[in-house]
């Protein structure tokens, strides 16, 4: 079922609408990605100013170092929250184009409910990693081990999101997710975040894998 899905949001994305939409939170996402960066280099270049350092040079490396070393938690943060004000143009393409029984009963989450289940979502995230923060580096002596709870970790939180985006158009005990399917989901989308440049696709990928999964067991 999950490769199912997967098949078909590559026909999706494929979509005009849905490449317009991909460049669009792709643009935003990256350009709040650096604003962040920027912000940082700034605040790390006043604080350096006080020892009299290479304030700039310095605050490069340090804003650099920002970007590598938080990028993976912050870029899914920032992507995620930025896709929940875009999800339901997203679904409406999918659900058009390949189940449009189901676009009648829709029912699309206001500018106010989709910022706040942003908040919620990049709360989670954020939060939830920071929890988890000590198990990683006591699991870093493994090798595999920090890699695979930060997978996990990330795997539910993602697959919570989608469902959550899914559930407010079309209302709790609506969506067709399993535990299972659901963990799938989540699992292959924070896998691919991983991945250099596949990871700014995956957002919109992963939205439209989602409205696959609950509708291919759903019925019309």
């Amino acid at each position: 079922m999950i490769f199912r899905a997967f098949t078909l949001s590559l026909q999706s994305v494929s979509d005009g609408k849905i490449i317009a939409l991909m460049l669009k939170t792709l643009a935003i996402t990256a350009g709040l990605f650096i604003l962040l960066a920027v912000g940082f280099w700034f605040a790390l270049g006043r604080l350096l100013s006080h020892w009299q350092w290479d304030i700039y040079g310095l605050a490069a490396i340090g804003a650099v170092a920002f970007a590598v070393l938080f990028g993976w938690l912050l870029w899914r943060a920032i992507a995620i929250a930025v896709l929940w004000f875009f999800s339901d143009d997203i679904v409406d393409a999918v659900e058009a184009r390949h189940y449009p029984a189901h676009v009648l009963s829709a029912k699309r989450p206001g500018a106010v409910e989709s910022g706040k289940m942003a908040l919620r979502s990049a709360g989670r995230l954020i939060g939830y990693n920071l929890l988890a923060a000590p198990l990683y580096l006591l699991l870093l002596i493994t090798g595999v081990g920090t890699g695979i709870a930060f997978l996990f970790v990330n795997s539910l939180l993602l697959g919570r999101d989608l469902q959550d985006m899914l559930e407010a158009r079309h209302g709790k005990g609506q969506i067709a997710f399993d535990r299972v399917s659901r963990g799938l989901l989540g699992a292959v989308g924070t896998a691919a975040m991983l991945l250099p440049l596949v990871n700014l696709l995956v957002p919109v990928v992963a939205t439209a894998m989602a409205v696959h999964l609950a509708h291919l067991k759903k019925p019309v």
